[in-house]
């Protein structure tokens, strides 16, 4: 596994859209405070043409997102890449990208949502470690959540171990200053599947937003049962958070994920908090999630800090750690290897 070098002071962080861009004002805002907070690290900001723009959900043509890309990751200056937004067509870049380009040039790809289709791709085609957490503009806040701070550990190579929150955003919120922190407003409660006090998983860590992930099932992209393979001697910790499935949807995503080869050798399961939930048959959450997996015999953490309802933790796809859950609370921590 391919672990990028971490970011150092000095270091160039670039921004760039392979999904959405950037569309109002409040937006451009977000992304300038976003810039001077990071700047003040001692990290210089660069920004590809297509941040600034929106067009029907794209930032620009697949092709320009992809040439866009391949700038920043053979630019040797630059140490990491993050994303501007998340959206909903980040697929189209995927026949234009070079991976033999992105895997020659190793750097820190980090974004979430629409973002799992290169992010993770990065990792299971490229054997290249990636980050599963904040897209750029939340670096806007006036003072950091502990979430942006754990996430800049992470960036700099410094701390590995997190621990979920004390409380956590429902919804989403409008944006006036463009500073505001999360709405945190419902208290944060991890829940094992089986009821149990006390869990530990350990493995690789692979995973992302599952409504882009089934997406990649059996395209051309998809070579993840060779990864699962490669990696059968640590075994695999899936994360997934999901933007908008229903409980059915959810049921029959997982199963088609099994019966694909994805799931092989799982030591664990860890979902995050959805952001729009529904069901047409009665099933909650839970319930489509132990329908589907219970049979791996493996344990299951639901409402697990990761994903669109904020704060969450820094997921690194391609990297060994360790999961603790503990009476409604969780811990992760990551080994630099």
């Amino acid at each position: 596994m391919i672990i990028p070098e971490f970011v150092r002071e000095g270091d160039t962080i670039a921004v760039t859209a392979p999904s959405d861009g950037n569309k109002k004002e409040i937006d451009y805002l977000r992304l300038d405070m976003a810039k001077a907070n990071i700047e003040k690290m001692g990290v210089r900001v660069v920004e590809t043409s297509d941040v600034r723009q929106s067009i029907k959900g794209r930032s620009a043509r697949a092709d320009v997102r992809a040439k866009e890309l391949h700038g920043v990751f053979a630019d040797n200056k630059v140490r990491a890449v993050i994303s501007a937004k998340g959206g909903d067509f980040l697929m189209e870049m995927l026949p234009y990208v070079d991976f033999d380009l992105i895997r020659d040039n190793p750097k820190w790809f980090q974004g979430y949502s629409d973002n799992t289709g290169l992010g993770f791709l990065i990792t299971t085609l490229c054997d290249m470690a990636s980050l599963y957490s904040s897209n750029f503009n939340d670096f806007a806040m006036d003072t950091w959540h502990d979430a942006l701070l754990t996430d800049w550990n992470v960036l700099t190579g410094k701390n590995f171990k997190q621990y979920s929150f004390q409380r956590y955003q429902d919804g989403f919120i409008d944006y006036e200053t463009g500073g505001e922190g999360y709405s945190s407003d419902k208290d944060v409660r991890w829940i094992s599947a089986d009821g149990k006090e006390h869990v530990e998983m350990e493995g690789r860590f692979l995973g992302g937003c599952l409504d882009v992930l089934l997406n990649l099932v059996g395209t051309r992209y998809d070579k993840v049962r060779e990864f699962v393979c490669r990696y059968r001697s640590d075994g695999i910790v899936w994360f997934f958070e999901s933007f908008n499935l229903s409980s059915e949807d959810i049921e029959r995503g997982l199963w088609q994920l099994a019966e694909a080869g994805w799931l092989d050798n799982a030591k664990g399961f860890v979902f995050g908090r959805a952001a729009f939930f529904r069901t047409d048959t009665d099933t909650s959450y839970g319930e489509a999630v132990s329908n589907a997996l219970s049979k791996f015999g493996v344990p299951i953490i639901l409402e697990a800090d990761i994903g669109h309802k904020p704060p969450q933790l820094t997921m690194i796809n391609g990297m060994s750690g360790r999961l603790i859950y503990e009476d409604g609370k969780g811990c992760v921590e990551f080994y630099n290897r």
